[in-house]
């Protein structure tokens, strides 16, 4: 009982410490859309999207592999590797603010688009002031300890939404100014959480050699860099491909019904990076047979929360859809229960995904997104062109399937090469008493 408390008051502050970071990006958007001319505001959307596709760069190549050698490798030394983190983060965060910088120049040269150019100059500043954020957030992951990088996220969630309001007030509301106000408060929220990960970890034993972690690193996150691109197709492509066949309405019906989904996928990205320096450490002390085991626990969490969720939805989706949308998409009710079943798929795969990572195996996320973005691409085309908005659910419903038994293939692969003759999957975890 008491361990059930433990992690879910820690789960909890993980849900909500990421849901104050999505909520303070959408809050943010809801009111520039309100506010912004349709010209800033389309600066903001685009510059914010070209951010989205260069962080993958930076979570692929830092951060995910943190969590994972993190809760492995240098778990016993956590202060000398964030050092080392620490130079990373910049020499990352110095091409990402080249790049933006030279974008910003080339666009105010060419005098084509002053909001765009504003955008990225505010990009140039925002950028590496949000990852040193994420950098401190995830510090304290590989602690398992969420409570300060919640506290981190209430500040930035109060700096954010009442800082808009102040330039909006003083009249110099842009995509320049609200992309500054993000770096600026990503900043201060950054520097505290840094600042208190150094008081709590304990004393480094040395500080790892920066060639060496960055060659761990880069083996690791160029499979995670991959992953994360073909990992794209299988949900986003269907937005160009409905428009192309069905036109922009039924896309706007999509984005209507991924909207329903977002408080599962936002639930369990946080938990998610709960758990991975968690299974890190079950991988470093018990072998692949420890992870192996985890893999049950955690994919009947996911997949029971997805249920549960879902079984609270769809019976009332007529009132949830009318309150949300003010009366609009309420055909998009009849796609929901199908819808359902291809997140509860995905849900399912979760746990098994995690582990993978844990495993120091992300080339395996990438074969299991693979195949979901060659049904995609050979079957999902085609029945969005002659079945239209049913033609994406079933081949999302099919894609996810597919990426499940992937992933299940992959896992009983890795399990096979422990040489612990015998899994046994009712055993408790002892590192569980050390958090």
């Amino acid at each position: 009982m008491q361990r059930a408390v433990r992690w879910g008051t820690k789960g909890g502050l993980a849900i909500l410490e990421y849901g104050l970071i999505a909520g303070s990006n959408f809050v943010l958007g809801f009111l520039l859309a309100r506010w912004m001319t349709a010209e800033q505001y389309g600066a903001y959307g685009l510059g914010f999207s070209i951010f989205l596709l260069l962080s993958f760069l930076y979570q692929a190549l830092l951060l995910e592999p943190m969590s994972v050698y993190g809760g492995s490798n240098f778990r016993e030394n956590l202060r000398g590797y964030m050092r080392t983190s620490l130079k990373m983060h910049y020499a990352i965060s110095a091409v990402i603010f080249v790049a933006f910088a030279i974008a910003a120049a080339v666009t105010y040269a060419t005098g084509r688009s002053p909001a765009l150019a504003g955008a990225l100059a505010g990009l140039t500043v925002a950028a590496p002031c949000i990852f040193l954020f994420w950098l401190g957030r995830r510090g304290f992951y590989l602690k398992i300890s969420p409570g300060p990088a919640a506290i981190g996220a209430v500040l930035y969630f109060v700096l954010v939404v009442g800082g808009v309001f102040v330039i909006n007030r003083l009249h110099v509301l842009s995509s320049f100014s609200a992309f500054l106000l993000m770096g600026l408060a990503a900043l201060a929220c950054g520097t505290a959480l840094m600042l208190a990960l150094q008081r709590m970890l304990e004393p480094s034993t040395e500080v790892p050699d920066l060639r060496q972690t960055w060659t761990k690193h880069w083996s690791y996150g160029k499979w995670a860099l991959a992953s994360s691109i073909v990992g794209w197709i299988p949900t986003y492509l269907y937005f160009s491909v409905v428009s192309v066949f069905a036109g922009i309405a039924h896309a706007g019906e999509l984005r209507a019904l991924m909207n329903l989904a977002g408080p599962v996928l936002q639930t369990y990205a946080a938990l998610s990076m709960l758990f991975l320096p968690y299974a890190s450490r079950v991988q470093s002390k018990e072998g692949n047979a420890g992870t192996y085991a985890l893999t049950w626990r955690m994919t009947l969490l996911f997949t029971v929360g997805a249920v549960v969720y879902w079984a609270a939805v769809i019976p009332f989706r007529g009132p949830i859809l009318k309150l949300l949308y003010a009366g609009n998409y309420g055909s998009i009710s009849e796609y929901l229960p199908f819808f359902a079943l291809e997140t509860i798929i995905w849900s399912a795969s979760v746990g098994a995904s995690i582990v993978l990572r844990a495993m120091e195996s992300p080339r395996s996320i990438f074969f299991a997104n693979t195949a979901a973005s060659v049904i995609t691409l050979v079957v999902g085309i085609p029945a969005t062109k002659f079945f239209g908005l049913w033609g994406v659910v079933w081949s999302i419903i099919l894609a996810n399937s597919a990426a499940l038994v992937m992933v299940i293939i992959l896992l009983r692969r890795k399990a096979a090469e422990t040489s612990t003759p015998h899994l046994d999957f009712a055993a408790s975890l002892p590192l569980e008493d050390q958090i």
